[in-house]
């Protein structure tokens, strides 16, 4: 199983796409507070629509709650600041991709203390500035890991 890391997300829209895509792919999706919404907003449920119930979801209240449940897996940070394309590294069941907030991104000092695993969606240089819809860039790293590993219990 992989993990789907948000750490304080914003935009219940995003959230909820990316819950469907946890529910069809057998990921886990773990929120990290502080949310910047309700999980029981409309907005989210209408974005899950009916897969929310299906999602192996788990809410930590801050990001050193998150480290000190989670710190012994192998963790990936998605981040316009990755050293590495995301497609350099070779994924493994059980790792954990992290992605910081739609406006900000994961904390720079976060960043840089976990920087070898550090990895990016390489973009053209006029776009650097900005990155890729939340969702999308789930979508893209998610995906290329179950690739790497024979979707495994999808059909």
């Amino acid at each position: 199983m992989y993990h789907v890391v948000l750490v304080e997300p914003e935009i219940p829209q995003n959230t909820g796409n990316i819950a469907r895509t946890c529910a069809a792919t057998n990921t886990r999706l773990h929120l990290v507070r502080p949310l910047g919404f309700n999980i029981d907003d409309k907005s989210v449920r209408r974005a899950g629509l009916d897969y929310w119930q299906y999602v192996d979801l788990e809410v930590h209240d801050s990001l050193e709650a998150f480290i000190r449940d989670y710190g012994d897996y192998r963790w990936f940070l998605a981040t316009t600041h990755g050293g590495k394309k995301y497609t350099d590294v070779e994924y493994k069941d059980g790792d954990m991709i992290l992605f910081g907030r739609e406006t900000k991104g994961l904390p720079k000092d976060f960043i840089q203390e976990h920087r070898e695993g550090a990895v990016r969606i390489p973009m053209s240089e006029q776009t650097r500035l900005r990155s890729l819809n939340l969702s999308n860039s789930v979508n893209i790293i998610l995906f290329e890991a179950l690739r790497q590993n024979g979707f495994p219990e999808l059909r």
